[in-house]
């Protein structure tokens, strides 16, 4: 039913079309000029402007014939660096890229597999449910072009990002909530070699307010790390700025509260004993979902999982995606595993096998 020459080339296509994060405007075009081959209106929403991108949501409905509730497909066009120029390779009937990029799975597989499904549901002319269609910018950024969404072009009974790793049949009904904690360190400047007395080292003053702070895996549903310190000008300089970004997750959003002001409150604690000063600011990246086993789309998920003979596994994720801001805008949405492995790294990869099921799953949904 699928066809797999087709899926590939398209997938191809893809993956060898730059789109880093705010600069999808081609991949868009081709998404866009591939849906209205199919006779679908296009929407682009303004998410664009708004995050100072070149392009916005992409938004199509597809009309129906069938009965059941509306069901949202949801990918993101955007990719992680370094993600240009990408080359694929395939060996053994595994896509990979030549080595010196990602390969771009994250998400083009999901991407390549919902266009086509709807192609093959075009073809076959069969009565479907109605749909909706959305393409999100931004994603790999902290699900920004989704936090632009304009939530009023949503009106699924409810939805599939697919934006998981691992092979098709894995359904992710628990992710995390994230809080972005970004601190600027404030010492004194002072000349190193003649007068460091007068000086407050700001790499000081920032390591002991990261020395006492709890990281990594924090219990079984909560973690925490500090990724980014950037501080100092010259060796003969004592810095008198230092800035930190860091972050917690947790499944619940209570533990997630707790330990950014935690981490707020010994930071704070240490860098003040150093003599220095901190201005700490606090972002919620996106909420939690959690959907029950016996949730409509749950159900729906594991009878398409079944029906393309795929094994179900219903799991729990401690990363986010666009399901966090569609479900906390009341569209219950599932992330579904589209086949790739090792990404956001060089060495990411994905079997056309995976690929071709992630289609025959989204098709499995739609024909119900």
């Amino acid at each position: 039913m699928v066809d797999r020459r087709r899926l590939l080339d398209d997938f191809l296509r893809l993956v060898q079309i730059d789109s880093p994060s705010f600069r999808e405007r081609d991949v868009a075009d081709f998404v866009r000029e591939i849906l209205t081959g199919l006779g679908l209106k296009v929407f682009e929403d303004q998410a664009g402007p708004r995050i100072n991108g070149q392009a916005g949501n992409l938004y199509a409905r597809w009309p129906g014939t069938g009965e059941g509730p509306r069901i949202l497909f949801c990918t993101h066009l955007d990719t992680v660096d370094p993600g240009r120029r990408v080359k694929p390779v395939i060996r053994d009937g595994v896509v990979y890229s030549s080595g010196s990029t990602i390969l771009g799975a994250d998400d083009k597989a999901g991407i390549a597999a919902v266009l086509e499904a709807l192609r093959v549901v075009r073809e076959r002319n069969r009565p479907v449910p109605p749909l909706e269609l959305l393409f999100t910018v931004a994603e790999e950024q902290g699900l920004v072009g989704a936090k632009h969404l304009d939530a009023g072009l949503i009106s699924a009974g409810y939805g599939f990002v697919l934006d998981s790793d691992g092979p098709p049949g894995k359904i992710i009904v628990r992710a995390p909530s994230q809080d972005r904690i970004a601190a600027v360190v404030r010492g004194r400047a002072a000349h190193a070699g003649i007068n460091p007395e007068d000086g407050i080292n700001a790499i000081q003053a920032a390591a002991r307010g990261i020395a006492p702070l709890r990281l990594g895996r924090i219990d079984g549903e909560s973690t925490a790390n500090i990724g980014v310190i950037n501080g100092g000008i010259a060796t003969n300089i004592v810095p008198e700025r230092v800035t930190v970004e860091g972050e917690t997750r947790s499944l619940d959003d209570g533990k997630r509260a707790a330990l950014t002001e935690e981490i707020c409150r010994l930071f704070t604690g240490g860098v003040e004993s150093a003599g220095g000063r901190v201005e700490l600011e606090v972002e919620l990246m996106y909420p939690s979902f959690r959907l029950a086993p016996d949730h409509p789309v749950i159900q729906s998920a594991l009878r398409a999982v079944a029906r393309v003979g795929l094994d179900p596994r219903l799991e729990t994720t401690g990363g986010g995606s666009d399901a966090n801001i569609l479900n906390a805008l009341g569209v219950p949405t599932a992330n579904l595993a589209c086949g790739m492995q090792k990404v956001h790294t060089t060495d990411e990869f994905i079997a056309i096998e995976d690929l071709v099921k992630s289609a025959e799953l989204v098709l499995s949904i739609i024909e119900g």
